[in-house]
């Protein structure tokens, strides 16, 4: 078993997929300090409603994800909404501005997990969908689960 290639899911964006249509998507480190990897081992984090900018002095911060405090931390917790610094080379970077200053694009983190022993944060490049692209989304969720559900009878 390979412990660099071995991925273990945390937690998944649940609005990233209806809210924006991903083009594309890219890995980032995340700065953690104090007892916040201990709240990430026990799946004490949030990404709902979390975005990411790049600031002026060209770092990527992640905003609004919320690492609850460690149960049993001390007086080092920090602020559980604080912004994280993701690590990214500065050639992705170029790529992220070069794709976010397209008109509607922004960053969404869509998924956080260990890759060995390091937590990984998976950013999409996505544009928000219209109310209508929402709509036929649902559509066609409801129609493939009816046709499983009529399959899985059938089978019966």
């Amino acid at each position: 078993m390979n412990t660099k290639t071995d991925s273990k899911l945390i937690a998944k964006n649940p609005n990233a997929y209806h809210n924006y249509d991903i083009v594309d998507k890219i890995e980032a480190g995340i700065v953690l300090y104090g007892t916040e990897i201990k709240s990430i081992r026990a799946g004490k984090v949030n990404l709902k409603d979390s975005y990411a900018i790049i600031e002026k002095s060209g770092e990527v911060f992640v905003y609004s994800m919320n690492i609850s405090p460690y149960e049993h931390g001390n007086i080092y917790n920090k602020d559980p909404l604080r912004p994280k610094k993701l690590l990214l080379h500065k050639s992705e970077i170029h790529k992220l501005i070069g794709q976010t200053t397209m008109k509607g694009y922004t960053l969404v983190p869509t998924k956080i997990y260990f890759k060995g022993n390091l937590v990984k944060l998976e950013l999409g490049i996505g544009k928000g969908k219209k109310l209508y692209d929402k709509r036929e989304d649902i559509k066609k969720k409801d129609a493939q689960r009816n046709i499983e559900r009529y399959m899985k009878e059938k089978l019966k």
